[in-house]
């Protein structure tokens, strides 16, 4: 008769054998809940991508490249944006407010319409700042294309045109500047259709045609998204150029700034030396935007510092395409590793954000070759 350890021994050998395999089942379940949660949030939300929103836009075009120097003379305006806050493009799909109640005007204040009244502090801010923001050519009649990316469905989508006459080289969105153009019904949760070409778009998509009449030149489109998942509001800026051949093609170059004050100018350089112009692109209340070109002589440099002295108090807050350092009211401004090195007569350009406050004088520039 076989012992009762006889019995017991197969027993014993299986059971380190069940435990791991509980053990992994556990672990796989956590994982998968994991997964499914990280899946989760990043599929949230969603924005409008057709004319395309400012930072849906910026993460289009420069997601997989945003360390590129080429960035900051071909779309200055993402430039400024990726330098003050790169998570304001990683959550392109996130610009939205809570707790709103309809009540847009008091949740947004003038000035921060694009930001979404500065949602998440600071994120956002730098989609405010006015300039040649990319922009997708339109005629009066045209689709604005929203993604609803977590299939949240929407109580209802409003659709503003800024008027003729505002300025987005260098005015600031305030509500006075938008007409509402069209508001839809309601759209079911998961309505609309894929976009079987982008994996990233895996929600649905739905174009809303409006129509802007007697609208010529720049100009922004302002989209509400009320979601009808939860009292959860989304605002996006979008800008456009009317006078195209109508549809909704994909943005094209930027344009060039129109400056409101005029540049300052330099002596022509010489021989192994540079010069410098200073031009305000963009100015509202308490804040402006400028370019610095630089341009080599009739010989190539390897590098480049160009200083001025602010006679307003003006204070940078933020810049790209040189390292600004300030003292006192002196401002010095250095080549960086990409833009230091510049054929004979060629030119490169940086930019900042500032403050001012009553005056804001264009200031003389000294330009040194290294």
């Amino acid at each position: 008769m076989p012992s009762l350890a006889h019995h017991l021994h197969p027993a014993r050998r299986r059971t380190p054998t069940l435990v791991l395999l509980r053990i992994l089942a556990v672990a796989v379940t956590g994982i998968v809940l994991l997964a499914t949660a990280l899946v989760d949030t990043a599929e949230a939300h969603g924005s409008a991508i057709n004319p395309p929103s400012r930072n849906y836009g910026c993460w289009k075009r420069w997601g997989s490249d945003f360390q590129n120097p080429r960035m900051a003379t071909e779309d200055p305006m993402c430039w400024q944006a990726w330098q003050a806050d790169p998570n304001a493009m990683w959550n392109w799909n996130g610009l939205y407010r809570d707790g709103v109640a309809g009540n847009h005007q008091a949740a947004v204040p003038d000035g921060q319409l694009c930001s979404a009244g500065q949602t998440g502090g600071t994120r956002y801010a730098a989609l405010d700042n006015p300039g040649a923001w990319h922009a997708a050519q339109v005629g009066t009649t045209f689709g604005v294309t929203v993604h609803d990316q977590a299939l949240h469905g929407a109580d209802y989508f409003r659709i503003y045109v800024t008027r003729q006459g505002f300025n987005p080289l260098t005015q600031r969105l305030r509500w006075s500047d938008l007409e509402l153009v069209r508001e839809t019904g309601r759209y079911a949760p998961g309505e609309g259709t894929r976009e079987p070409n982008d994996p990233v778009l895996n929600g649905v998509s739905n174009t809303i045609t409006v129509s802007a009449p007697g609208r010529t030149g720049r100009h922004i489109v302002y989209t509400i998204w009320k979601a009808s998942h939860a009292d959860q509001t989304y605002y996006w800026c979008s800008d456009v150029i009317f006078g195209g051949s109508g549809g909704n093609p994909t943005p094209t170059a930027t344009a060039t700034p129109r400056p409101t004050t005029p540049p300052a100018t330099t002596p022509p350089a010489g021989p192994g030396d540079c010069s410098a112009t200073y031009t305000i692109t963009g100015s509202w209340s308490g804040g402006f935007q400028a370019d610095v070109r630089v341009t080599a002589g009739s010989t190539a440099i390897s590098g480049w510092t160009v200083t001025w002295t602010f006679a307003n108090g003006q204070q940078i807050s933020n810049s790209w395409g040189a390292d600004i350092t300030s003292s006192g009211a002196t401002v010095t401004a250095r080549n960086t590793t990409y833009n230091g090195s510049l054929g004979a007569g060629a030119s490169t350009t940086f930019g900042f954000l500032a403050s001012w406050n009553g005056s804001n004088a264009v200031p003389a520039l000294s330009c040194t070759a290294a």
